[in-house]
């Protein structure tokens, strides 16, 4: 017995990283996933990890920037489970880089699968977490945001941060019905990280050397493992709150 059988998760980003890491840790206490995505292949990889693992995941193909999408997935993922217990919106093309080389349709994608998204999809979840008498939203953030230095992470911060903004008023507006809403400021292990470390030794080295812990987190047992107790019944009178899971690194105040 899982803590979250019978629920239904819609995980966005899903294909790799830490979308696929709370992927792994949601089905692994019983949440059938949905895994959406823009990579088929991804998906169905992650679909398969779910399987071997015990878990139940159906490959959704949803491009976060497109409403259209958006609702489709949500469709979808009702129509094959009947229901929707849980949204984790992981998704997003933010990326760090210096004010003065961000151009204007860099941030216009930025906000498109940031705020834009996470509004559309909470949104279009809405009615079907309230229909089976509540759920759990978990809108994934940065710790950038509250860095001691700002320097390169300004866009990329910003976006993150209507995206908390959209959390707090979520919270506070569907709190009647059920709806707990929730960030998670993550730092773990993805792709993108891998590479930039293999790339750049020396400052990886530094970085990693600047969180308490001493390692960058998984993305199943640091990040995973922490959604799961979130969205699980022990966090019930949780909500509103952004919950920093990055060993330490930046300080939230």
């Amino acid at each position: 017995m899982g803590t979250l059988d019978g629920k239904t998760a819609l995980i966005t980003g899903a294909g790799q990283g830490i979308g696929q890491g709370i992927a792994l840790a949601l089905a692994k206490e019983g949440a059938s996933i949905a895994v959406a995505g823009r990579t088929e292949s991804k998906l169905d990889a992650t679909c398969e990890l779910l399987a071997q693992a015990g878990g139940v995941g159906v490959p959704v193909r949803c491009d976060v920037s497109v409403k259209d999408d958006i609702d489709a997935a949500v469709a979808a993922t009702v129509e094959r489970f009947g229901g929707i217990d849980i949204l984790v919106n992981n998704a997003n093309d933010g990326k760090p880089g210096p004010l003065l080389d961000v151009r204007d349709d860099d941030y216009v994608r930025f906000f498109a699968t940031g705020p834009l998204a996470t509004l559309r999809t909470m949104q279009a979840c809405h009615p079907h977490l309230k229909a089976r008498g509540g759920g759990t939203i978990v809108n994934l953030v940065t710790s950038a945001a509250v860095r001691w230095d700002a320097s390169n992470y300004g866009a990329y911060a910003s976006i993150k941060e209507g995206m908390r903004a959209l959390t707090r008023a979520a919270a506070c507006e569907w709190g009647r019905d059920g709806i707990r809403v929730l960030s998670v400021a993550p730092h773990a292990s993805t792709p993108a990280l891998a590479w930039w470390m293999e790339k750049n030794p020396e400052e990886a080295a530094e970085f990693v050397a600047g969180i308490p812990l001493g390692r960058v987190g998984d993305p199943e047992t640091d990040i995973g493992r922490a959604v799961v107790f979130l969205v699980g019944p022990d966090a019930g009178y949780l909500t509103g709150a952004t919950i920093p899971l990055d060993g330490g690194q930046s300080r939230w105040g």
